[in-house]
């Protein structure tokens, strides 16, 4: 691959800061974007149909949560919103969606329970009640698979993850695989050509 993309670690690609905003569960938020990341003018399509269809942290969970590939910080923002005692774990291997996801975390009042991280400086002993992904399907399927491999085992004994994934680039096809890892599988929703998937162990 040449140039830009969302999973590249420093992009080059020029920053024309911007504002994204979206509501969730009531809530308006309006985050700063910028070029270089995963959807850096609106909302993910698939972003907003995870966030919409699954099932949010209650206002009393305690975490830790994990959004995996948080580009600007959404997911995190939402789920340290809407769990405000639980701390998230922010992780993306963009060094500019992480700069970002940290900036909207203070936006939403949550720098001091957010940890935004590189996907190799997560301590090790650290396990998570939940998993939040828009996984990154074109990072390639291998590439994906080693990904959910690294991390879904660090997923709580009665943990869950909550993935989003387009029919079309397999969300089918990835369902499949996880169940043939060993993880139980519920298809919760599906709208709009995507699929929202439960797993537990």
């Amino acid at each position: 691959m040449t140039g830009d993309h969302y999973f590249t670690a420093e992009p080059a690609t020029a920053a024309h800061p911007r504002e994204v905003g979206f509501s969730v569960a009531g809530r308006d938020y309006a985050l700063a974007s910028s070029g270089g990341v995963f959807s850096a003018t609106r909302l993910d399509p698939g972003t907003a149909v995870l966030l919409r269809k699954a099932e949010l942290p209650s206002a009393d969970a305690t975490g830790p949560l994990l959004d995996l590939g948080c580009g600007f910080g959404p997911i995190t923002c939402v789920l340290a919103s809407s769990a405000p005692s639980a701390t998230v774990w922010a992780v993306d291997v963009n060094e500019r969606a992480r700069e970002l996801t940290a900036a909207n975390a203070a936006r939403v009042g949550a720098a001091d329970r957010v940890r935004v991280s590189a996907p190799d400086d997560v301590p090790a002993d650290v396990t998570f009640a939940e998993i939040w992904s828009n996984p990154p399907i074109r990072i390639g399927k291998d590439e994906l698979h080693q990904l959910l491999l690294r991390w879904l085992p660090r997923l709580a004994p009665d943990g869950a993850a909550w993935l989003v994934v387009a029919r079309h680039l397999g969300g089918d096809s990835l369902h499949g695989w996880l169940v043939e890892q060993g993880w139980q599988v519920e298809r919760h929703a599906s709208q709009k050509g995507y699929r929202v998937l439960r797993v537990t162990r």
